[in-house]
This record gives structure tokens, sequence and C-alpha cells, in this order.
């Protein structure tokens, strides 16, 4: 049996929730190192995934002693850009967590890098993998939507901001939900509707929730507003090349009863699509106003295509060793993830200038 050696660098919350569990149940994985700049944290996840791994404090040292195919980058936003690139030079393919990177330019660098190595790059957008986001897509490209001129990617928490790591830290993460959660939300709505052309946008931040102190109402309890340095909600308008129009709506803490996370709505000329509550296809048939409502319950063999489990981040880590195997392209191409961080990247930039945003090299 081929094995693909991996190597893990950061080892905090996202490579323990997702990332080994899922390699773990993949046949053809085998992690070979682990690393961490907390080496207890390497050690734990050494302990608990991978006993006969070795443990670094220095991703430089790993990549300069291991002998590995594959690294996943699972650090702090600030640090995917200078670690996936170290790791192409040196030979490896690499799955970095998501966003691609803190801002369009160092995305940009990554693109070239997987170009000029010859590596395989993709990130971690698990959203696509799910039931409901495999048969949207699927219809979307048997053109049941018609054209596609309106969506909406939503990202709306009522009150769950993460108080732990690094998420409050603007300058280790570039920015709080739009980054966090509205990226899975753009990501899933440009996929679906394979448009990845946009002309410019404008955008807004706020901070408004973000000083509410011990009173916050908060999933995860009260967070240091003296730490909480990125936006508690982001919205943003975005216009494509060929006139569609697309509404990015992230918060981490809005007061609002309309809560969807990694979520899209799709508006055509034939049909339209949202997830409010289920997968919704609506449409006009024989005069009438129809909507269809898939049941996933009894689709279960026809759209899991992983061997390794049926979790969205376990086909995520499914097809993407299957595709450094058999030398084909992954299910997130490194041109789309760049794509929706220069998008996220201009909706701060508009933001931050009060100015629309031109995309003039895309």
């Amino acid at each position: 049996m081929v094995k693909v050696r991996i190597g893990v660098i950061g080892c905090g919350g996202i490579a323990r929730g997702k990332h080994l569990p899922a390699l773990v149940k993949v046949k053809e994985a085998e992690i070979v190192a682990l690393c961490d700049i907390i080496p207890e944290r390497a050690e734990e996840c050494r302990t608990e995934y991978a006993p006969d791994a070795r443990t670094y404090e220095d991703y430089k040292e790993l990549l300069e002693k291991e002998k590995i195919d594959v690294v996943h980058v699972c650090t702090p936003n600030r640090s995917h850009s200078e670690i996936s690139i170290a790791a192409m030079e040196a030979g490896c393919h690499v799955m970095c967590e998501k966003p691609m990177a803190i801002n369009e330019a160092e995305a940009k660098k990554m693109l070239e890098a997987s170009v000029r190595t010859g590596k395989k790059l993709t990130i971690g957008y698990q959203s696509r993998y799910r039931k409901d986001s495999k048969y949207l897509k699927k219809e979307c490209e048997k053109g049941t939507l018609g054209e596609i001129y309106f969506a909406k990617a939503h990202a709306i928490r009522r009150r769950a901001v993460p108080t732990w790591g690094v998420f409050l830290n603007e300058y280790e993460q570039g920015g709080g939900p739009l980054v966090d959660i509205g990226t899975h939300a753009l990501d899933l709505t440009l996929w679906t509707m394979n448009n990845y052309k946009p002309k410019y946008c404008v955008g807004a931040t706020f901070h408004k929730l973000n000083d509410h102190k011990g009173n916050s109402g908060n999933a995860w309890g009260n967070w240091d507003v003296s730490q909480f340095t990125v936006e508690d909600s982001a919205f943003g308008f975005v216009v494509m090349e060929n006139g569609a129009v697309i509404i990015l709506e992230s918060a981490w803490a809005l007061n609002s009863l309309d809560v969807r996370e990694a979520q899209c709505t799709l508006c055509g000329t034939q049909a339209g699509a949202d997830m409010a509550d289920g997968l919704r296809i609506n449409y006009v048939k024989n005069n009438c106003q129809a909507i269809e409502k898939p049941d996933f319950a009894s689709a279960g063999v026809a759209f899991n295509d992983s061997a390794a489990g049926d979790k969205d981040y376990e086909i995520e880590a499914y097809q993407w060793i299957q595709a450094v195997i058999n030398d084909t392209q992954p299910c997130v191409l490194p041109q789309q993830a760049y794509v929706v961080s220069a998008i996220l990247d201009g909706i701060y930039k508009s933001a931050k200038s009060g100015k629309p945003h031109y995309f003039d090299n895309i």
C-alpha cells in the first residue's frame, strides 16, 4: 500500500478538532512529524494520534530533517504563507487551513510558489463536502438555476465569539469573523456559482458589540475586551465582471435571529436555492411556484465518496490524500482560494478607505 508521509505544523484546536482525527482514518496517510511552538501541544497530539511521530518546536527543523510528502499547515493566519511556501520549496505538497493567507499579497505568493515548484496546494474549505453543498453544486453544473446573477454568502452568529487561541488578535489573524467564518460562506458561494472574476467590492466592518463587559451572553463565555482587537461583524457587496452581485454577511456577535453559517443563497434565471431550512430549490412549474427539498437521509452512499468517513472534514482529508497519490487535482484549487482571499482583503481595504476596492490584477 502506498503511504503518504505527513507532517502537521501547528497542533492547536484546528489540528486536534479536524486535521488529525481525519488523517488517522485515511489508511494511506502516515503522520510522521508534529510541530508546535508550544512543545507540550505537539507531544499531546503525538500521544493521542501518532505515537511513532517525531515532534518539533521549529517547522524549519522539521522540513530539514524529515522526509515527508505532505505538510498540513494549521497555524495562525499570519504564518500560513511563510510556512506553506517553505514546505513547497522543500518538496512537499501542502494542505493549508483557511483562509489561504492573511491578505491577498501573501495568498498570491503561495499561488506563485505552487506554480514555481510544481507542488499541489489546497485550502481547508470543508463545507464543500457536505451533502447539501455537493447536491447544489451538481444542480448548478446542470444549469438548473440558469444564469446566477444574485447571491448571498451567510456567516452570522448571534453570540458565538471564539474566546480561545488568537482568534481575537488582529495581528495574528488579520481580521475577525470575515476571515474566520465569512471565508467559508464566500468560498461556497463562488464555488457553486463557478464565478471567480470579481470586478469591485464595497465593505464595512464594525466594532459595536466587542466592548461589552461581563454580560455578553456569549456561547463560550465572556471575552476579554482588551484582547478583542478584530471586528465583531463585517459586510461586503461584491460586483463580478459579468454583472452578478454577491452580498457577504459575517458576524460573531450580532443582534439578529437570522443565524446562518457556511450557507449561501443563489438566485438564477431559471430557479433559486437557499439553505435556510435544509437545501431548498425554488422554481415555477405548471405556472405554480414550487419548492424542492432533497432528502439527504436517504442519499447515504450516493453522496459519501470517502472510504475514511462521512464527515465533511473526513471526506476533505480523503480526497486530498487521493489527489496526492494519483497526481490529480484536489477539490479546492489554489487559484480559487486566492480569489476568496482577494475579496476578503478587498472588503477590509474598502472598509478602511471608505471607497470601492477594484480588483485589477485577478
